[in-house]
């Protein structure tokens, strides 16, 4: 049977022992997974033979595969297995006595289809961690309809909140329900699974929906709308766009973030601006005292590069910080000494510049990075005792894909 418990603890790989078989694409479950390979977890993805994962065509390209499968899917294997032929589930079958963890993000039913639903495999695997990550849920009148992170963030009510009353609904430049809700909630009820298994013996099933969790991301405002029972509007609160916390464009059209809301913090600040004659507005939060405000804060900083601000805010401990583009971040010092950069080694040796993990547990080896479709196809068969002829003949019908 698998193991699922830490064995021979490495502070370095907290969760190896854990034994995971991958059945999601794109970005909610692999990122979830590399979260959990990154901490030592074994996870080995199962992938279609002919139905390719998008994420591996995003350019630009390193070698045969992206960057972002690179990183994403570092630090696991793949097994190219058609599961629409029974001797596929016969293979998944096999693996269950090794792996106890499953995570997938196929529509609800799919996987029962194909003879891989919970109740399908806790009977071969009775400790079985099942975890489905899925737009809507198990359950609910939207619960087969498709979906993106967008629509997610739209129906939390997330997006009538995060913009401008000129323009709407921003566009956020990462998916936050994919991620902080799907990939996050994931890993954190797995583990939390994990830790139950182990004092009672039982696995379970996890129903993670990506837009109940965009939904509890309305964790503040939320509160308050509740009990209130009025909602917050573009540019209404003191987050959002309501009082001075903002953006600001710098001479040379880059921007400057503007975080100072604690007396300290906006002393410090408007006292640099030359601005203290504002001070007794900063948290009026009436139209004309914040127009006022913003105006005034907005002259200042159009006079200046960004440049000129950041050794001008450097030493003073303000809450401004300079809006950095990915590579200008990757250089920071701060991103530096905290080892948030790492490498990744190709199966041809190359080393790949990628984001590491935010967790504690950073690898200083380089990682794995994400490999190609079946590139452990014959190394996985041949782990469960099948013999070459076998392999063989699978890959003859189409069965299985050996790169």
């Amino acid at each position: 049977m698998g193991f699922s418990i830490i064995n021979k603890w490495n502070p370095m790989q907290p969760l190896k022992g854990l034994k995971i078989l991958d059945f999601s694409t794109l970005l909610p479950g692999p990122y979830a997974t590399q979260l959990l390979a990154d901490m030592g977890a074994e996870v080995l993805r199962i992938e279609a033979p002919k139905r390719p994962d998008l994420l591996k065509m995003m350019p630009p390209m390193v070698g045969k595969v992206s960057a972002a499968h690179a990183s994403i899917n570092r630090n696991k294997k793949s097994l190219a297995l058609d599961l629409k032929q029974p001797e596929a589930i016969d293979i998944i079958d096999t693996l269950l006595e090794q792996y106890d963890i499953v995570i997938e993000q196929f529509r609800p039913g799919v996987m029962a289809k194909l003879g891989l639903g919970f109740d399908n495999l806790k009977a071969k695997q009775p400790k079985l961690i099942y975890c489905s990550i899925t737009g809507y849920g198990q359950t609910g009148p939207l619960k087969n309809k498709a979906g993106h992170d967008i629509n997610y963030l739209a129906l939390s009510g997330l997006a009538s909140y995060s913009g401008r009353k000129e323009t709407g609904p921003i566009l956020s430049g990462t998916q936050i329900a994919d991620i902080a809700g799907g990939s996050h909630h994931a890993v954190m009820a797995i583990l939390a699974a994990v830790i139950e298994r182990t004092n009672t013996g039982k696995g379970q099933y996890l129903d993670i929906s990506m837009s109940d969790a965009a939904f509890a991301l309305n964790t503040m405002f939320g509160a308050a709308a509740l009990v209130s029972e009025n909602d917050p509007a573009y540019g209404s609160e003191m987050l959002n766009g309501g009082l001075f916390y903002d953006y600001y464009q710098t001479s040379d059209d880059r921007y400057l973030s503007i975080g100072s809301l604690e007396p300290v913090f906006a002393n410090k600040l408007m006292q640099h601006l030359d601005l203290q004659h504002l001070l007794s507005k900063l948290m009026d939060q009436r139209p004309a005292a914040q127009q006022e405000v913003r105006q005034a804060i907005e002259s200042k900083i159009a006079a200046k590069t960004l440049r000129e601000w950041q050794a001008e805010f450097s030493e003073l401990d303000a809450c401004v910080e300079p809006v950095l583009s990915v590579n200008e971040a990757a250089q920071h010092p701060q991103f530096i000494e905290r080892n948030m950069l790492c490498e990744a080694e190709d199966e041809m040796g190359n080393k790949i510049k990628q984001i590491n993990t935010a967790l504690p547990f950073k690898n200083t080896s380089a990682h794995k990075a994400g490999v190609k479709l079946g590139a452990n196809t014959q190394e996985v068969l041949e782990s469960i005792s099948m013999s070459d002829e076998q392999i063989q003949t699978l890959r003859a019908k189409g069965c299985i894909y050996v790169d």
